[in-house]
């Protein structure tokens, strides 16, 4: 079995799951369009079609069919997943458990995050099959339990109705412990050395937008001309799907990101007035200059992504969890420790949920050096008076 990408007329991206004679599975191709349907993006769907390429094999080397696959069986699927290799070569902060194959390479298992998130692709693979009338007993085999953790959500963020709604946070009882990281912000000094090194106004002015907006990489790819007002110095963050290299926002929410600090709106005026190309036809703010075969085309995300491995190489700041994403986390986090207000913070950075934007409101480690640094020369001072005392 395998998942195969295709590409439409229309340039759009499908994901199919065929079986061991090439043929689509009808379940999973019924599925992935129905999520296709919904608006989930490329991404989603890949990850999806690949969770049900883990789960297919299960029930292969199993003997079981999708009706015959069991809450007991769920278990044996869990550890089927915890064995399987990962082909994806990725960099992971957290610790990896490598083995090594009958011939003695070494590889790499699964993610908890990503076993995690494969069953909540076959759960939710089961809730379409029950909707749609494709499963004999309609129950999904996948049990789940109350989860008290996300219960747990404050005052102001709960419903009108909250306290009488018979809907109750759950969550999957076969799940993995997963790490909980802080965010690791990019330092001064790394800040300074990764702006030294860039050459162009339009590479400033896309990294500064992102460190002193917090905007995502697909904010930045999808803006237009018409989205900045340098009279309010704001920019507008739009939903688009429209971005002809596939960019896309991650929120479906717009909303407005005012930038008070000097430079990021500068640095944007500067590339617009000075460095775009005249002749553009395109909208998009962001375009490939030179005079290339791709002059004036938007700028895609790979090419974002080796822009900014690049620059850090060239500033010796190199490392697996300094990504373009890090200039992001790096605005959260000055702005959490700067005083801004959690409810404030998440309308900011465009969180749906205030579990996102939790991430940023754990204290730092140099705020607890400080904390820790303060209450001992209190209590060294408080030490001579209890001993007089």
């Amino acid at each position: 079995m395998r998942v195969k990408k295709v590409h439409d007329e229309a340039g759009r991206i499908h994901y199919e799951l065929l079986d061991d004679d090439d043929r689509p599975v009808p379940e999973a191709a019924g599925f992935l369009r129905f999520l296709e349907a919904r608006g989930c993006s490329p991404n989603t769907l890949s990850a999806y079609a690949h969770d049900l390429l883990h789960f297919y094999r299960f029930l292969g080397q199993e003997g079981l069919d999708c009706e015959s696959f069991t809450s007991q069986a769920s278990l044996r699927f869990l550890e089927y997943l915890r064995t399987v290799p990962s082909t994806k070569r990725v960099q992971r902060l957290s610790p990896t458990l490598v083995s090594t194959d009958a011939d003695g390479r070494p590889f790499a298992r699964l993610s908890a995050a990503t076993v995690n998130r494969a069953f909540a692709a076959v759960s939710s693979f089961y809730e379409y099959l029950i909707v749609s009338g494709l499963l004999a007993e309609p129950e999904n085999p996948l049990t789940k339990t109350e989860d008290p953790e996300r219960a747990r959500v404050p005052e102001r963020h709960k419903p009108f109705v909250g306290r009488v709604s018979r809907h109750k946070p759950v969550r999957g009882v076969t799940r993995v412990k997963t790490v909980r990281r802080v965010p690791r912000p990019m330092s001064e000094e790394q800040i300074e050395r990764f702006f030294a090194g860039l050459k162009h106004l339009r590479d400033r002015a896309v990294f500064l937008l992102m460190l002193q907006g917090g905007l995502r990489p697909g904010e930045i790819l999808n803006l237009k001309l018409e989205d900045v007002q340098y009279g309010s110095r704001r920019v507008v963050v739009r939903h688009r799907e429209d971005h002809p290299k596939g960019a896309r926002t991650k929120s479906r929410t717009e909303r407005l990101v005012d930038l008070q600090e000097a430079g990021a709106l500068e640095g944007l005026s500067a590339y617009v007035m000075e460095e775009r190309p005249k002749d553009a036809e395109s909208a998009f703010v962001f375009l490939v200059g030179g005079n290339g075969k791709r002059r004036c085309e938007p700028l895609g995300y790979s090419a974002l992504v080796r822009l900014f491995a690049r620059t850090c190489e060239r500033a010796g700041i190199r490392e697996p969890w300094v990504t373009p994403h890090s200039l992001r986390h790096t605005h959260a986090t000055r702005m959490w420790e700067g005083g801004m207000r959690e409810l404030a913070l998440q309308k900011r950075l465009g969180h749906a949920s205030p579990e996102s934007t939790r991430t940023y409101t754990r204290v730092s480690d140099e705020a607890v050096l400080e904390e820790y640094r303060r209450a001992l020369g209190e209590r060294r001072e408080d030490a001579p008076e209890e001993a007089n005392s």
